[in-house]
């Protein structure tokens, strides 16, 4: 019975090893991956959009795009009722009192050129731009 029992136990926490091992790469939702070929693997919104990081970005959860520079480069945005994020997903709020989401402390945009998912039309804009990376 003792064998039995030791056995199950061990099982147990094999299986919970081998799903957090599983779940370690992913990055937590409403983040996805995706490959962009010489890019290598970037973030994407849940419909499969190319996020972007703003190099003036400088104050971790602080982002300097407000204004008219928003227009082109939309936040990432949680739904309203968008439960707490996991690390090391973020939400920020912005100057304007709207709300943001952030990769570690990184503010996270859309880019209004890229057209359908997987473009990443805004990679280097201005040399200030680029996809987000795990």
């Amino acid at each position: 019975m003792k064998r039995g029992l030791y056995g199950l136990i061990s099982a147990l926490v094999l299986s919970v090893a081998v799903i957090q091992v599983a779940q370690a790469g992913e990055p937590p939702a409403p983040l996805k991956q995706a490959q962009a070929g010489e890019l290598g693997t970037i973030l994407t919104g849940p419909t499969g959009m190319t996020l972007y990081t703003f190099a003036k970005d400088t104050e971790p959860g602080k982002s300097a795009c407000t204004g008219a520079c928003a227009e082109p480069w939309p936040p990432f945005r949680p739904d309203a009722n968008a439960p707490a994020p996991k690390a090391p997903l973020t939400i920020i709020t912005r100057d304007d009192g709207s709300k943001q989401y952030a990769y570690k402390g990184k503010p996270l945009y859309h880019w209004m050129r890229d057209k359908k998912p997987g473009d990443t039309t805004g990679h280097k804009v201005g040399a200030v731009w680029f996809v987000a990376q795990p």
